[in-house]
């Protein structure tokens, strides 16, 4: 809602309050202003001019030279290219010397030739947008009436001086949707009082009765509809202090009678439709539902196809407007009309809502009705409209209105104690504060044994039960001024639980590994859905899916991270690192809601890292991805648990993919994608890992312990151990460290060779042994017995020898 400053003025005396100040006090009572306009910031020297001679100009065709008189004496020699530029004009001159917007001066100047004294302007020139400027003046120059002044102030006769309130309104205060809406909620902010503009209606002997007869089928659509008719009207441009309200409240100017039924509509809110009597082309209004596949014009020359969700306004037969939305084009007021019939209804607001968003029409009028309007400002409107049409318009006002009233709407009445106001606001107000703010507001309020009985307008249909009353005493009392007081409570203060910080530390760890949080939708095709789940399991399918992409729960996080690897690579990001936290779903009994488990998975790809001033590149492989969940492990505690034995797995390298255990039960797996897979993908060698997390974080790990740093020297021995190829590395060193004894602190692989100096079958597998002990120096003879204890146990378990 745009509200003028100077117009607000007309209702609720502003004395000693600007517009900025009012705007801070309506922001702290509760509605935000968003923006406060200065329309003419930074518009200077423009006046009224008179063209007292135009020619064209002897050296341009589209150029006109004008003798323009400003009130200064002498006229002067302005060049104009605008095509609606005439003699006898009156129309508005930057002078030379004057600033426009966006700090343009102006300056004398030579014009193909001839000498230049200034500027004619058209108002999109002077800081209106053009959607708001009338059509005529659109492609041209703007021209005042004949009777102002030449040499006057030109920015306040184009009300340019004025500063327009942006109002940022919630759904509920629809009854801030007019100047005299605004002018109440300013009133009770500023204990002042709100002046109704006066209504004189002369009527004639006639009655409207006898020129239209009001019909109402849809009654619970239209419980109210008040039609006058206004005769002998004479159309032209309505009076230049209306049309420029208009275009500072949003609004383009038509013509007089138009005009006015919108400059009702931001007045009292109350949207009116003027219809051409003449083109009516019966005597009668019926208001009813369309029938379905009916058709009609609305003024936009649009054919619409209506149903019988729609309420149309109909001359008896067809209809002739689409009722709270626009009206229609064969009945629409034109420069010839003579007989306007004024329509001012109370339309329910979900029947207007539903045409409006078929027909993909949001109007002032449709906005307004579906917000809901007060019922009570109705027939004053259509007054108000009629007297303003006499008045501008030259028009004959017809005796009486022609109504259809079953409207059953009351004012609200709530009681409230004061008791109840202090103890939700915490505040210690008494009984002639609270009721010095319901007068404020205009509510009618009572005091019966304790209680306040408030009778609410119907301009505050919002307003319905007490704690909306609480609301209405806090805001006007003042949000700032409401005491600040900490919470009673004996409660604990909030803390992560422990999966909540071990969850956490994961984060953490990933991130400082050098991987990027992914999240992506839990929702994927019936296809994807099974891709690289480790848990067998039907997928669960949507009842009413949007789309067949997402229309199935996930069952593994892994094939939409490399949807996201792929997005990256096909934008030359190389080399991507991503990890996601997420749930998949699993099937439970028939008719019961899915078994939701939380999941870690991971894709890398590319390099790993890259010094380019040393040269020194390293692509990603299998070991950086296990490196990176070893890491993990041992920051939670898990890596003695922790068990990896080699996997084949669809989707997946037969030859570099693991299998993760934890503590002998299956979590996970980690290796690389398929070749054939990566193909398809189009990725280049891509690695990936995804972990029952749930089960990862919940299990039972020992406390650390810490070690002092050991003062006695410890022993190596290297063994190299000839084995069947097929045998695991990972399963001779369990072996070496179980058979090692408490001695034996350390056992890493360093080697594996498969030459053409080893056996057929056979592969060679390099291990250093560390051997120590904390309290004291070993000997070689307890280093040799428990090393041969390892050679033995090796070559009992897989048949393995020393390598020569």
């Amino acid at each position: 809602m745009f509200v003028s400053y100077r117009w607000l003025q007309e209702y609720v005396d502003l004395t000693g309050i600007s517009a900025s100040d009012l705007a801070e006090k309506i922001t702290r009572s509760g509605i935000e202003v968003e923006n406060v306009e200065e329309l003419g910031e930074g518009i200077s020297g423009v006046v009224v001019g008179h063209v007292v001679e135009r020619e064209q100009h002897p050296n341009a065709d589209k150029l006109n030279k004008c003798l323009v008189d400003l009130g200064e004496g002498e006229p002067v020699q302005i060049i104009c290219g605008a095509p609606n530029v005439a003699q006898g004009q009156k129309v508005a001159v930057a002078k030379v010397g004057a600033v426009l917007p966006g700090n343009f001066k102006i300056k004398r100047a030579k014009l193909r030739g001839e000498e230049s004294n200034g500027m004619i302007c058209s108002l999109q020139e002077l800081g209106i947008e053009g959607k708001f400027v009338a059509k005529e003046y659109q492609e041209g120059i703007f021209v005042f009436p004949s009777d102002v002044e030449v040499g006057s102030d030109a920015l306040e006769l184009l009300n340019l001086h004025d500063e327009v309130l942006e109002l940022g309104l919630t759904p509920n205060r629809s009854d801030a949707l007019s100047m005299l809406g605004v002018a109440h909620e300013v009133a009770a902010i500023l204990g002042r009082d709100v002046k109704y503009p006066e209504i004189a209606v002369k009527e004639n002997d006639e009655k409207a009765s006898d020129f239209i007869t009001v019909k109402v089928e849809a009654k619970e659509d239209n419980p109210l509809y008040v039609a006058r008719v206004v005769k002998n009207v004479k159309i032209g441009p309505s009076p230049l202090w209306m049309q420029t309200r208009l275009m500072a409240a949003g609004i383009r100017p038509h013509n007089n009678v138009v005009d006015i039924t919108n400059y009702i509509l931001l007045e009292y809110g109350q949207p009116l439709h003027a219809f051409d009597y003449d083109r009516l082309g019966s005597k009668e209004i019926l208001v009813r539902r369309a029938q379905n596949g009916e058709k009609m014009v609305t003024l936009d020359d649009t054919e619409r196809t209506l149903t019988e969700d729609h309420l149309v306004i109909t001359n008896g037969i067809e209809p002739v407007a689409l009722a709270g939305v626009m009206g229609g084009a064969n009945s629409e007021v034109q420069n010839d009309t003579r007989t306007v019939l004024i329509e001012s209804a109370y339309f329910k607001g979900l029947t207007v809502r539903t045409a409006s968003k078929d027909h993909g029409l949001r109007s002032e009028a449709s906005a307004r009705f579906e917000k809901g309007i007060d019922p009570n400002r109705t027939r004053a409107a259509a007054d108000r409209a009629a007297a303003l049409m006499a008045l501008y318009a030259d028009g004959e006002v017809v005796g009486g209105t022609v109504e259809v009233d079953t409207l059953t709407i009351e004012p609200a009445v709530i009681s409230i104690t004061l008791d109840r106001i202090n103890g939700v606001l915490g505040t210690a107000l008494t009984a002639g504060q609270v009721k010095d703010i319901f007068i404020r507001l205009q509510f009618e309020v009572k005091e019966e044994e304790g209680s306040f009985v408030v009778t609410v307008p119907t301009r505050r249909g919002d307003i319905t039960i007490e704690e909306d009353l609480v609301e209405e005493v806090a805001r006007l009392y003042g949000y700032d001024h409401l005491p600040t007081t900490l919470p009673i409570s004996e409660a604990t203060p909030g803390r992560l639980t422990p999966y909540q910080e071990k969850r956490r530390k994961v984060r953490r760890f990933l991130e400082g590994a050098g991987l990027l949080q992914a999240i992506t939708y839990s929702l994927t095709s019936e296809e994807k859905a099974t891709q690289f789940a480790f848990e067998q399991a039907a997928p669960i399918r949507l009842a009413m899916p949007m789309s067949e992409e997402r229309s199935t729960l996930r069952l593994s996080l892994i094939p939409h991270l490399l949807e996201t690897v792929k997005h990256n690579n096909a934008r030359q990001i190389d080399s991507v690192a991503l990890y996601e936290i997420g749930s998949v779903f699993l099937p439970t009994a028939q008719g019961e809601l899915p078994q939701e488990k939380e999941r870690l998975a991971g894709a890398v790809t590319g390099l790993w890292h890259m010094h380019g001033w040393q040269g020194e590149k390293k692509a990603v492989d299998f070991y950086v991805v296990k490196g990176i969940l070893e890491g993990l492990f041992e920051l939670l505690g898990t890596a003695d648990l922790i068990e990896y034995k080699l996997a084949t797995k669809e989707g997946m390298h037969p030859g570099r993919t693991a299998e993760v255990f934890l503590s002998g039960v299956g979590i996970g797996f980690v290796g690389q994608l398929h070749p054939a897979v990566q193909k398809e993908l189009d990725l280049r060698e891509t690695y990936v890992f995804e972990l029952d997390l749930q089960t990862l974080l919940t299990v039972d790990v020992k406390e650390v312990q810490y070690e002092a740093i050991p003062r006695f020297p410890s022993i190596s021995r290297d063994i190299a151990l000839v084995v069947e190829k097929e045998i695991p590395a990972g399963e001779i060193q369990r072996v070496v460290q179980e058979a090692g004894g408490k001695l034996l602190k350390e056992v890493m692989v360093f080697d594996l060779y498969e030459g053409e100096k080893m056996e057929p079958g056979k592969k060679s597998v390099a291990f250093s042994l560390r051997y120590f002990d904390p309290e004291r120096t070993l000997t070689d003879e307890e280093v040799t017995k428990a090393h041969n204890n390892v050679l033995k146990a090796v070559e009992e378990a897989f048949g393995a020898s020393l390598r020569s």
